[in-house]
């Protein structure tokens, strides 16, 4: 489910969070 989880998170990320943020809040995102 990791890549399920990654996938959905990259896509918030697009949204204008950086990779470093969007791992910070990965469920704040």
């Amino acid at each position: 489910y990791i890549r399920y989880y990654n996938y959905d998170r990259i896509k918030m990320k697009l949204k204008g969070l950086s990779p470093v943020q969007y791992r910070t809040q990965p469920l704040h995102a």
